[in-house]
């Protein structure tokens, strides 16, 4: 309790959120409000309470231009009442792309409940950040297992989303459409890459994949975003890292020590760093 109280508050700081950059460690951050976080249990959010955070978020962003760039909270699960959010934070109010759930009960996104939003996003040229929630009971069996076991939870129906987009069909029917999915996902893409020949696509999923995917580092292993890379493309590739939650900062020694020790070009370390994401949202 104590540190998920020290994350809150420091989620709510917006000085604390400017210190690195105006420290020179980042040049910009991109920050999302998670509807898990203040959602029933349920995982729902009053519809009003949604619209009022993605008014604060560009509110946040008009004070801290060029230097804030938010993703809209947007519950995906909501018909076309999320599609109308969707085009009024993002077409209206200026935010960079939503932030969606990548499961809600028995549903992915993938499901026809999230298909007005996803076309709403297509339709604007926005992201949708496809987010890990906490599955249950997954999450639950998980817990003796500590911070490992329930990020496992969350990183496997980060994976099934992953799946479920390419493999149901999703990219097909919204060519436009591009999504960011966490590390925590790489399960999804490490299987897609062993068992490409099994897709139900005669291009593979992975071939899909580089089309529509991003997946951002989260962290600052190596290995992992060398894997990323290698099998999604160093173009869908782009440095996370999940502030505050799981790494403060500063950011920018530990990221670029890790594309070192990946053997990244410099080209490339600036497209991991800084390019990919700038090409994925309008920077204000």
């Amino acid at each position: 309790r104590a540190r998920w109280e020290q994350t809150n508050r420091q989620l709510s700081d917006e000085a604390f959120m400017m210190r690195e950059i105006e420290g020179g460690d980042l040049a910009a951050r991109i920050v999302n409000t998670p509807a898990a976080l203040v959602a029933d249990a349920d995982g729902h959010l009053p519809f009003d309470t949604i619209r009022a955070m993605n008014d604060e978020l560009a509110e946040l962003t008009q004070r801290r231009k060029n230097r804030i760039v938010a993703l809209a909270t947007i519950d995906a699960y909501d018909g076309e009442r999320a599609a109308k959010e969707v085009e009024r934070a993002c077409g209206k109010l200026g935010l960079g792309g939503i932030f969606v759930d990548a499961g809600r009960g028995d549903l992915l996104i993938d499901a026809k409940e999230a298909r007005p939003a996803l076309e709403a996003a297509a339709r604007l040229g926005v992201p949708v950040f496809v987010h890990p929630v906490n599955p249950q009971p997954m999450t639950r069996r998980m817990v003796p297992y500590g911070r490992i076991g329930t990020l496992f939870a969350r990183g496997t129906i980060n994976a099934q989303a992953l799946i479920a987009l390419v493999e149901g069909g999703v990219f097909e029917d919204l060519p436009q459409l591009r999504v960011v999915v966490t590390a925590l996902a790489y399960g999804g893409l490490a299987v897609a890459g062993e068992f490409d020949d099994h897709s139900m696509h005669d291009s593979g999923a992975i071939a899909i994949m580089r089309k529509h995917v991003t997946i951002d580092t989260m962290g600052f292993s190596a290995p992992l975003i060398r894997a990323s890379a290698d099998l999604l493309g160093v173009e869908n590739v782009a440095c996370g890292s999940d502030w505050p939650i799981l790494n403060e900062g500063p950011i920018a020694p530990r990221l670029f020590a890790a594309l070192d020790k990946a053997g990244f070009t410099p080209a490339e370390q600036a497209m991991i760093a800084s390019g990919n994401a700038k090409r994925l949202v309008v920077m204000a």
